[in-house]
């Protein structure tokens, strides 16, 4: 009997651990710009934390175009959503968030879902997407974040907080191997110059280029390299602010989103040509 209930206890100690640990890695992701969970209408899913959904991805050029669109479910987040953000603001107590736990569904995650459903209608790229839910991290409810999944740890990140909304596309958290595609990629003249051209478009249209950047060059490499910069990236992201005006309260975001997408589309597809699932 005493065996039973170690082994017992030990296995409980390791779930509760390795849960730990999951969560911890979720929320040091959300904490750059920050995400997952709900599926797509009339789709099949399973939950874990967060809904994961199939995709199948077309490369497209580096110009996207996309047609007048319907105004479908999405109206906008409404004006309160701010208020109940605000009333959430610090470190709310345990009575606090019930009892703005509703009316944040209501007001702040519902939009996001509503308005990435609207974005994977205009483009069957973006349906694999997620929408975070809240813990009991106070960050997790001041904060709205969601993820568009356009490859391996290649993915548009959405977050809404009292700052307005912000997008970012990354490659980040990179899986053994995809580093040194990613630097073979750099190095070679055709996709070297094509990524360093792409970037500096990217950073004209007032995106801040940033990620996990080595201080030297990697080994095997030449320090006078003409993309070293690039060369020192373990991750690539490129991210703005889209604002917080009377359009964010409107389905007028749905196609600020787009248009921030389209910024993103070239640097994005680039990534997932030469920096694909590690083998």
């Amino acid at each position: 009997m005493g065996s039973h209930v170690r082994l017992h206890n030990l296995t409980t100690r390791f779930i509760s651990t390795a849960l730990s640990v999951f969560l911890d890695e979720l929320a040091h992701r959300a904490r750059h710009i920050e995400l997952a969970g709900e599926p797509r209408r009339n789709t099949s899913h399973h939950v874990w934390g967060y809904v994961s959904l199939p995709v199948s991805l077309s490369a497209r050029g580096s110009w996207v175009s996309y047609p007048p669109r319907m105004r479908g479910q999405f109206t906008g987040w409404p004006e309160q959503a701010m208020d109940v953000l605000w009333q959430l603001q610090g470190e709310p107590t345990h009575a606090t968030r019930e009892r703005y736990r509703a009316d944040r569904e209501r007001m702040v995650r519902q939009p996001m879902i509503a308005l990435l459903n609207e974005v994977a209608d205009t483009d069957p790229r973006y349906e694999d997407f997620s929408v975070w839910h809240y813990r009991t991290d106070s960050w997790w409810w001041q904060h709205q974040g969601a993820v568009i999944r356009l490859g391996r740890k290649i993915e548009i990140g959405l977050r809404f907080d009292l700052d307005g909304l912000r997008i970012q596309g990354a490659w980040w958290y990179p899986d053994p191997g995809q580093v040194d595609m990613f630097r073979k990629a750099v190095a070679s003249e055709g996709s070297g110059r094509e990524l360093s051209a792409i970037v500096e478009d990217v950073r004209k249209k007032g995106y801040d280029i940033s990620g996990d950047v080595m201080k030297r060059p990697p080994r095997g490499y030449p320090t006078d390299h003409p993309r070293t910069e690039l060369l020192c990236h373990r991750s690539l992201i490129a991210a703005r602010p889209l604002g917080c005006e009377e359009w964010l309260h409107t389905p007028e975001a749905v196609d600020r989103v787009l248009s921030a997408a389209a910024d993103l589309d070239a640097l994005l597809m680039w990534l997932v040509r030469h920096v694909k699932r590690a083998a």
